[in-house]
């Protein structure tokens, strides 16, 4: 994933929304508002997203490059613009391009990292001079994924996943599959089912490798693809399980070799790419 140096990050750059992968999910209980108290650790992911800007002096944002089936008014990056406008009152507008590389319903983070990409160049772009905490802030109002991609660190994360504690996590390539699915969010956190009760552990005793994902048994069983997919790379690396809520199931390797002597072996029409863990999001200091 190409960076720009800090000194020139400007409106002709390509701004980058890296993917996210759940190293464990434990659901430690629930608050009485409905959401979910989470322990988890984000690791960011050189697969990305690309967005571009344009300065617009009508105050107007624009989403240049609508998805198909979602609303201009839902989209995410646009969500995220208007809220900087009224949060800084700025009165500039932009232009949004949006290149769309990560699956939607995957368990990526594409969606929230889209976001805060948007609150951290537009931040940086209109010169509104709010702080990373409070992008952070605003970014919680648009879903609980986004605070922390605008944090820009690995981190140990906890409460609905807005409480974070840095870690540093050792170089890491990842095997990720991903089935044609979309999973919606909701339909595994409101699962009857869905298990709510794991013992919370303390970040400092957490180690790679360690905990599970309480959200994966769900998603199997609503969505067999999920199953299936895992259940094949389990055979091959079992250490593998699945980031967020779904699809995408995941592997972590040592060395980037292992990891593609297991993609070697993946079926036939089986959706399989390889990412190396970053040791921080690429606009970790862009101010």
């Amino acid at each position: 994933m190409e960076r720009n140096t800090l000194s020139n990050w400007n409106w002709d750059s390509l701004w980058p929304a890296p993917a996210k992968l759940n190293l464990f999910l434990h659901v430690i209980g629930r608050r009485a508002d409905g959401y979910h108290l989470l322990q988890t650790v984000f690791r960011f992911i050189d697969r990305a997203d690309t967005l571009r800007f344009e300065p617009r002096s009508d105050g107007e944002i624009v989403l240049a490059t609508p998805i198909p089936g979602v609303p201009t008014d839902s989209d995410l990056t646009v969500r995220a613009a208007r809220l900087l406008q009224q949060a800084s009152a700025c009165r500039q507008g932009a232009t949004i391009h949006l290149d769309k590389q990560l699956p939607m319903g995957g368990g990526l983070g594409g969606g929230s990292s889209d976001a805060a990409t948007v609150l951290l160049a537009l931040n940086h772009l209109w010169q509104t001079g709010l702080t990373r905490p409070q992008l952070e802030k605003l970014g919680l109002t648009l879903g609980a994924d986004v605070p922390v991609f605008v944090h820009g660190h690995n981190t140990f994360a906890e409460g609905i996943g807005e409480a974070f504690t840095d870690i540093e996590l050792p170089p890491e390539s990842y095997l990720v599959l991903h089935p044609a699915i979309h999973v919606p969010t909701s339909a595994i956190f409101g699962a009857p089912e869905l298990k709510r009760d794991t013992p919370p552990i303390r970040h400092s005793e957490w180690q790679p490798g360690q905990g599970h994902n309480d959200l994966e048994a769900v998603a199997c069983a609503k969505f067999p693809a999920v199953a299936e997919y895992l259940n094949w790379l389990k055979q091959h690396a079992p250490q593998a399980m699945m980031t967020g809520s779904g699809a995408c199931v995941f592997a972590g390797f040592a060395s980037r070799r292992e990891a593609e002597a297991i993609l070697a072996q993946c079926p036939s029409g089986m959706n399989a790419w390889i990412a190396d863990g970053l040791g921080e999001h690429p606009l970790a200091k862009i101010s």
